[in-house]
């Protein structure tokens, strides 16, 4: 079996990218293999995991954790291993009014809008799209055909690679097709919205619609058949596989009773699809809170689908197994929350103009005091306290310690958190702590 590639050095570029997200109190989108203390555990079920993708396999895994536990964070350097692996990754955040889960042809939609790869950032659809084309010539030419059959044979190749997809989801290749020959007349204006309409879009222009044979909007049972063209797409054109998220799924349990259903069936109905075969190439995982796979007003709502995700947590987290559907994210700990603390000062040092003076400084005991301070302000829930304590510990602490050579941030700082710098689970957890000598404007 193999295994995801090694991580690349922590470039000046890299570092600068997850600590400029940091002290904006955001998971960075990049560089989390910097970062990533206490995930070894996880490491090899999850690569072979993605290497049974690659192979032509599907994967559904459910990923449970409190607020403030890494979710996203989490499956952010899953799709990191992924993408060096040669996959295209997309995230999309389930919400009732922007993605509902239970109108897939909006999943679909949001899906090619954010669909990435290492070459190139969201949307990735067009190029991989001409990448597509591009290795049906050469197949084409391998296989003998001079430059006047190029056409007819690139055409016949588009035929046999889509038949499956097709006979769900004709207009798929019917779009293609259309794309292709815009482009050959030069057309760009019509070959953007064919594209645009392959991606799921709606009201693309009725002109180009007809111009490439295709009728109406992508509805709900189309976004299988688009979802299972887009993966022929992505191996014909060299990549091993799709990892889809779809974060924040307990967003499900505010909806009304007859969307929540609605989704939670749609959700059962992805499940199966994967297991049956139908989208070799794709690892799909979803994010939710322990109440949402746990409480009635979630999976538990839905028979089928609490079957399809049971799993045994009454063991000790040691013994979790992370090749079963659903994977327990622990939260973190005092002593967890100082690790990773201590990794993003070595971090920030390794890039600060005084390496020796950042580390002296704000050395492990003064991380240990902040960390221990921001989860006194959040009412002692250390698992809530990771976002706000990076975002102090770069913003408040080690900027300033980079810049003014005076600065010690035992003398010259306090802890000081105002309401609006908070959500609303901090938010909640700040107005419930005990008290202490820690000044909170709120």
């Amino acid at each position: 079996m193999s295994s995801a590639k090694p991580n690349p050095p922590a470039s000046a570029a890299r570092r600068r990218t997850v600590i400029d997200a940091l002290r904006r109190g955001a998971v960075p989108d990049s560089g989390l293999d910097l970062l990533a203390t206490g995930l070894d555990r996880f490491a090899s079920a999850l690569d072979g995991e993605l290497d049974a993708v690659a192979s032509g396999g599907a994967v559904f895994k459910a990923v449970r954790g409190e607020y403030g536990s890494g979710k996203t964070f989490f499956t952010r350097w899953l799709g990191e291993r992924a993408k060096r692996l040669g996959f295209a990754v997309a995230e999309i955040q389930v919400s009732e009014t922007e993605t509902p889960l239970h109108k897939l042809e909006t999943v679909y939609r949001r899906l090619t809008e954010r669909l990435g790869t290492a070459s190139f950032p969201p949307s990735a659809l067009r190029p991989i799209v001409d990448a597509w084309f591009y290795a049906l010539e050469e197949d084409a030419l391998a296989a003998g055909a001079s430059e006047d059959e190029l056409a007819r044979e690139v055409e016949a190749l588009l035929t046999t690679r889509l038949a499956e997809v097709s006979r769900h989801a004709p207009s798929f290749a019917t779009a293609l097709r259309g794309y292709r020959s815009a482009l050959a007349e030069g057309d760009e204006a019509t070959a953007a919205a064919v594209l645009a309409w392959l991606g799921g879009q709606p009201h693309v222009a009725s002109a180009a619609r007809r111009s490439a044979g295709v009728r109406g909007d992508l509805d709900h049972f189309g976004a299988l058949g688009f979802l299972q063209g887009l993966l022929t797409v992505l191996r014909d054109s060299g990549h091993r596989g799709l990892f889809v998220v779809l974060d924040e799924v307990e967003t499900l349990q505010r909806v009304r009773s007859d969307a929540r259903d609605k989704a939670l069936n749609a959700l059962r109905q992805l499940i199966d699809e994967i297991h049956s075969g139908r989208f070799p190439g794709l690892y799909l995982v979803i994010t939710g809170t322990p109440a949402f796979y746990d409480g009635q007003q979630g999976v538990q709502r839905l028979a089928p689908l609490a079957q399809r995700l049971a799993t045994d947590f009454t063991t000790d987290p040691r013994f979790d197994n992370p090749r079963a559907v659903q994977l327990r994210l622990p939260g973190f700990t005092q002593d967890s929350l100082v690790n990773l603390g201590v990794t993003i000062r070595d971090l920030y040092a390794a890039g600060a103009s005084a390496p020796e003076r950042v580390v002296s400084v704000v050395d492990d005991a003064y991380v240990a005091e902040l960390a221990h301070a921001v989860g006194g302000a959040l009412g002692g829930k250390v698992g809530v306290a990771p976002r706000l304590f990076l975002k102090k510990l770069v913003g408040d602490v080690l900027d300033r310690v980079d810049q003014f050579d005076d600065f010690d941030p035992r003398q010259h700082y306090r802890l000081t958190v105002s309401s609006n710098e908070l959500t609303d689970v901090e938010r909640n957890s700040a107005a419930t702590r005990s008290a202490d000598d820690i000044e909170l404007d709120v």
